[in-house]
Parts: structure tokens; sequence; C-alpha cells
């Protein structure tokens, strides 16, 4: 079902970047204490998870966006509240985001389900009387989507998803144009960061083939790079077989998808139209106003709420009756 938003944003943040700017390098965000287990994943791999402390409610696992990490201040602020209204949350760092490379050729993407499907059942296993609940942000919250479509036996009572980029050659298009740009930039520079320190750990891999030195814009990245690491033929097969609107009919976990119109990452091709696009089991929630993983609310300068936060604890909440 597609709903319009209350949200209001905050009048002196009525322009998108500046909503996403500020909830991302501004806006103060509470810092939790975790401890960090590493997992090893089923083809040798591994994957590190950081955790709150125990609790007696249910659980919250957490996947974040593009080059995201417990550093994020969205991750950070949702950990905290959820933790103080009694779940155990943990936040799965997708490969090479903890601070240290991973070990194969590969690392992760916004179709990349088989970690999110690895932690889920290991989380399950470990509390097979608790109810448990996903959040993915952005490429995590795409991530997390296509896995509620496609796996099978999904343990989850409940997935929120916020700001996934749903058609991705779509969002590819639009972060090169205008200021849009520059966080294109920004996130290729870290993405080529990851792999030369990577390859400088294991040269063994090969990655110098590869031209993250040298690549400026997401669709070659992702023709050149993403695509051929990660066994997909081209750029086009990963945009098609990874993008996840027409997915969202195929879910049959409850499920909430928060989207924001004027998000500088994607366009509105990126958005369903009908509620035939979705599965009677998602609601797809259109916020006006809030950029890109921003949502910040409020009528003191300087001083912003983070509605995302509030809205994604009340969702959870409320799911768990």
């Amino acid at each position: 079902m597609l709903t319009k938003s209350k949200f209001q944003p905050a009048w002196w943040l009525r322009n998108p970047h500046l909503q996403t700017l500020w909830a991302a390098k501004v806006h103060p965000a509470p810092v939790p204490i975790v401890s960090r287990e590493r997992l090893t994943t089923p083809d040798g791999d591994f994957v590190d998870l950081d955790w709150t402390s125990k609790q007696d409610g249910p659980v919250a696992v957490i996947f974040h966006g593009l080059t995201g990490s417990f550093k994020s201040k969205y991750v950070r602020s949702i950990m905290s509240v959820l933790q103080a209204r009694g779940f155990n949350t943990v936040l799965m760092h997708f490969r090479g985001c903890s601070g240290e490379p991973n070990l194969t050729r590969g690392s992760y993407h916004s179709g990349h389900t088989v970690d999110i499907e690895f932690v889920i059942n290991t989380v399950a296993n470990r509390f097979p009387d608790k109810k448990i609940i996903a959040i993915g942000y952005s490429l995590g919250g795409n991530a997390l989507l296509k896995y509620l479509a496609t796996a099978n036996a999904i343990p989850l009572h409940y997935a929120v998803s916020v700001c996934p980029p749903l058609v991705l050659k779509e969002g590819a298009k639009r972060i090169n144009t205008g200021f849009s740009r520059i966080y294109q930039k920004t996130l290729i520079k870290q993405m080529s960061a990851a792999l030369r320190n990577k390859h400088a750990k294991y040269p063994a891999l090969g990655l110098d083939q590869y031209p993250y030195e040298s690549t400026r814009d997401f669709i070659s990245w992702d023709d050149q790079i993403t695509a051929p690491l990660h066994g997909y033929a081209s750029g086009e097969d990963y945009y098609n077989r990874a993008s996840t609107l027409s997915d969202l009919k195929d879910i049959s976990t409850d499920t909430h998808v928060l989207f924001s119109t004027d998000d500088p990452f994607f366009t509105a091709r990126c958005i369903p139209q009908q509620d035939e696009q979705l599965s009677s089991r998602v609601t797809f929630e259109l916020v006006a106003g809030a950029g890109h993983v921003g949502f910040i609310s409020g009528n003191v300068p300087c001083f912003g709420n983070d509605w995302l936060r509030s809205r994604v604890a009340e969702l959870a909440t409320r799911s768990i009756g």
C-alpha cells in the first residue's frame, strides 16, 4: 500500500542536500557501547557484527548503506534508541566495511543477500524464542528487500527499508548530475581506497587489474568493477538483477519502506506508482522533503529532531506488539 507521510522537514533544511548533509555530518548521534563478533562465512570469508548489551526483548538486525559502518550516525542512532526500548541490536558490517579488508575478491553490492541470509539465520538459531526484525538503509535497504523477495523460510517478524535504490541504473544516472556528483565523488573515493588497501594486503587477489584508481562515475564503476567482481555479465546485468522495484510484489514478510520523494540519489522512476506493484504485506511510505537518509524536522534552527530514528523505532516497537 502506498501512503503519504506526515513528516514535516525543518524549515531551515528544506533543500534535499541540506537534509542529507546535516543528518550525515552535523546532527549529533549517541554512541552506544558495543562488542564485536566475527563470523566466518560459508565461503571462508568473514563478516563483523557489533552488538549492544544483552536484553530480554526482541532482536533488531541492522544493515548499513554503501561504505557505511558503525561510525554512520543513522546506525548509532537507531541502535541506541532501540536498545533503550529493550531490543537486542546488532549491526552487520558488509564485507570490508568494519575497518579490515575482507578475504575474497568480491565484497558486497546492492543485491548481495548471501551474508544477510547467513546472519539472520545465525541470529534466529541463537534466539529461537525471540521476535526478530531487520532494518536496512540505502544499499542495505535494497539488499534486504531482495532477500525478502527471494529467500526461503525467512525467520523475520518485520522489516524496515529506508531510502533503498530500487532502480539501480536510475540512481547511478541521478548521482552523476548536478550537486549530487559530490556524493558520487566521495563514495567512489572511499571505495577506491578500500580496494587499494585490500590489494596492498592481499596482492594475490589480483585487484590491480580493475580500474578503481581511474573510474569516476558509478555507471563505469559498476560495469568495470562491481559486475566482474561479483559474477555479473556487465553493469547492465547487475542493474537488472539487483534492482528491487519489481520484487516488492513478491515479499511475504510485513515490511515498511520509507522513501523520500526528493532523494538526491534517485529519480521518480524509483518510486512505485500504484498499489499493484506492492505485495499486500508491503507499506510504502512516501516522504516529502527528507533528502537521502535525512528526515530532520523541527522549528528551532540548528536544533533539529531526528524524525527518522523516531519513526523507525516506532515502527519496530509497534511490530512486536
